[in-house]
């Protein structure tokens, strides 16, 4: 008798696994259980120096792979609905990022809901922003990142800096930004089959939680979707990657044609059969290394890092 053995795919492995943290979250859940869990969920990587490091009174962390220079520097955002996520649960994401690129990282630890609610996130942003203009890290030396909301929030970051005048960034680089409050893309309906986890009841939840009761959804800083085609056309180049299977497609893919509409530069890669910051699991899913490995040289080009200057883990 013939036997074929079937391999799990990693995808629904990854995805079980996510299922699994939020099956245990009920009404009675705390923020800090909810919090602890989400970082249980990921791998950190310790093959990198990590240095706290304290911006304009904001605590972030210095993450710097082997082989990495430090006269080039990516800010990053990290993920979570503006609840949970934490520069541990990224500690990896991070690493692969500067790994990648050739550059350190300064991971924010921004204020998050329910303690501190919309503009607070902005305004950690834009004081660490404003901490490194202070140190001479600015213009082409100096790009964004983040995933998911740090996604959305590295962009209204960038809005911000381009409101206070600031030199503008080499290049921005986000995962499955979140970046329109109102969940009005499309891709909320013609997704919701393929995306596992997030649908719009949940994604308008996350915003009453993050904006409160006065703060307006529309606000760009809120939702840099609805930034005026001035704003988008003054953002510097973006890469822009999302999983084929998110609800968020259309706040990537979106956005990106709005930049270009306004004359920006913006590309959007959707990956296929991918899911919500998929680059988060590089040990479980390879494309999350090689779509990490085409952030960094899209970073490293906009950086002005050469191959000569940047050393790449074989």
């Amino acid at each position: 008798m013939n036997t074929r053995t079937s391999l799990a795919d990693p995808v629904d492995t990854v995805v079980a696994r996510i299922q699994a943290t939020y099956a245990h979250w009920g009404r009675h859940t705390t923020v800090a259980q909810m919090r602890a869990d989400w970082e249980s969920l990921f791998n950190t990587n310790d093959n990198a120096s990590v240095t706290p490091a304290v911006a304009n009174g904001v605590p972030c962390q210095w993450v710097q792979a082997s082989g990495s220079i430090n006269d080039r520097t990516i800010v990053y955002f990290h993920g979570g609905g503006f609840q949970v996520g934490s520069l541990l649960s990224h500690r990896e994401l991070m690493v692969g990022l500067s790994e990648a690129s050739g550059a350190r990282v300064l991971g924010v630890d921004y204020r998050m809901t329910p303690e501190h609610r919309y503009p607070a996130p902005v305004e950690d942003g834009l004081a660490v922003m404003n901490w490194l203009q202070e140190q001479g890290i600015l213009g082409r030396r100096l790009a964004v990142a983040g995933d998911s909301a740090g996604g959305g929030l590295a962009l209204a970051v960038l809005l911000a800096m381009q409101r206070h005048g600031h030199p503008r960034p080499a290049a921005g680089f986000v995962m499955s930004a979140w970046t329109d409050m109102t969940a009005s893309g499309t891709s909320y309906d013609t997704r919701s089959a393929l995306d596992p986890i997030h649908q719009r009841p949940m994604m308008l939840a996350l915003a009453r939680n993050y904006l409160g009761k006065t703060q307006d959804p529309a606000e760009p800083l809120a939702s840099p979707m609805l930034a005026t085609p001035h704003a988008m056309a003054g953002l510097p180049p973006l890469l822009l990657q999302v999983g084929e299977r998110e609800t968020l497609v259309s706040d990537s893919e979106d956005f990106a044609l709005r930049v270009r509409n306004a004359g920006g530069h913006a590309e959007c890669q959707i990956w296929p059969r991918m899911i919500h910051v998929f680059q988060q699991y590089p040990t479980d899913l390879p494309e999350a290394k090689h779509a990490l490995a085409a952030a960094g040289d899209f970073l490293a080009t906009h950086l002005g890092l050469t191959n000569a200057l940047r050393r790449i883990p074989t």
